[in-house]
C-alpha cells in the first residue's frame, strides 16, 4: 500500500506545489485510523484511489471569462425578461440554468444530448442559421464566434467564418430584439490558431453597427484581476486595453 501511495505522489505531485512531502500518504493514514474508530459505512481501499492532487489552493480556481460573461448575460436577461431565449453555442451551464426561469432553446454545430424541462437542444450552423429574418427577440452567442472557421470543433476552415456568423446573428434578430454577444477582446486583433480569434472592442461594434445594430451596453472582463467593468456605449471608439486576452460583453439591439 505504501509503495502504491508513493507511486501516485511521484506521478502527480510535480504538477502542483506540495503541501508537505508526504501529505497524500499522511491524509490516507489519518482517514484509515478514523475509519477503524467509526461506523463501517464505506470501503476504503487503495484500489479505489482517485487522487486529486491539484486542488489544495488558497482560493477557488476560476476561469474568469466563463464565470463572468454568463453572470453578465443572466443579469441582462433578468432585466429584459423574455418569454423565450435562443442561445447559439454559448457555454451549456448558461442555457441550462437559464431554462429554470425562461424557456430556452440551445443550438450548436455539435448538438448537446440534454433533457430538461423548459429546455430544447438542437443542431445549427451559425454561418447558415435556419431562423427567419427578424424573428428572434432574445438571442445570445457568447464566446463562440471567435472559433467559427478555425476547424477546432470540426467545422470547415473559413477565414471569414466569424463574419458570416455575425451577419447571421444580425439577420435573425428581431427589431428591438436583444442580442448578447461575447468574444475575446485585446489590444490587437489576431488569430491564435486553431483556438480562437481576438478582437478589438471597436472592431466588434463596427461589424454589428454596419449591419444595423446599436450597442446598448458594454462590459469588459479583465484578463487577470477585477470583475465586470462597464463602459458607456458611446465611448467604445476610445476604448483600449493593453491586455492581450480580456473578454468583451456586448448587448446589441436592432
Amino acid at each position: 500500500m505504501i509503495g502504491a501511495i508513493k507511486k501516485i505522489v511521484r506521478t502527480f505531485l510535480p504538477f502542483r506545489k506540495p503541501v508537505g512531502s508526504n501529505w497524500f500518504q499522511e491524509d490516507y493514514d489519518t482517514l484509515s485510523i478514523q475509519a477503524q474508530k467509526s461506523e463501517n459505512r464505506f470501503t476504503l481501499s487503495g484500489s479505489d484511489f482517485y487522487p486529486c492532487l491539484k486542488d489544495r489552493t488558497t482560493t477557488t480556481p476560476l476561469d474568469r471569462h466563463y464565470i463572468y460573461h454568463p453572470a453578465w448575460a443572466a443579469r441582462v436577461i433578468a432585466r429584459t425578461q423574455p418569454s423565450l431565449h435562443i442561445d447559439i453555442s454559448s457555454t451549456l451551464h448558461f442555457s441550462t440554468i437559464l431554462s429554470a426561469f425562461v424557456k430556452t432553446e440551445f443550438y450548436d454545430f455539435r448538438p448537446a444530448a440534454i433533457e430538461l424541462a423548459n429546455f430544447h437542444s438542437g443542431k445549427a450552423d451559425l454561418t447558415k442559421l435556419f431562423f427567419a429574418d427578424n424573428s428572434l427577440a432574445s438571442l445570445s452567442c457568447m464566446h463562440t464566434a471567435e472559433h467559427v472557421g478555425l476547424g477546432r470543433y470540426g467545422d470547415p476552415v473559413d477565414y471569414d467564418g466569424d463574419l458570416k456568423a455575425i451577419k447571421e446573428l444580425a439577420r435573425v434578430l428581431a427589431p428591438q430584439g436583444c442580442l448578447l454577444f461575447a468574444v475575446p477582446v485585446g489590444k490587437e486583433a489576431k488569430i491564435c490558431f486553431n483556438a480562437h480569434r481576438v478582437y478589438t472592442a471597436s472592431d466588434v461594434c463596427r461589424l454589428f453597427e454596419n449591419r444595423g445594430l446599436k450597442l446598448v451596453e458594454f462590459a469588459y472582463i479583465p484578463e487577470n484581476v477585477g470583475g465586470l467593468a462597464y463602459y458607456e456605449p458611446n465611448s467604445l471608439k476610445d476604448f483600449a486595453t493593453e491586455e492581450s486576452y480580456g473578454c468583451g460583453c456586448f448587448w446589441f439591439t436592432k
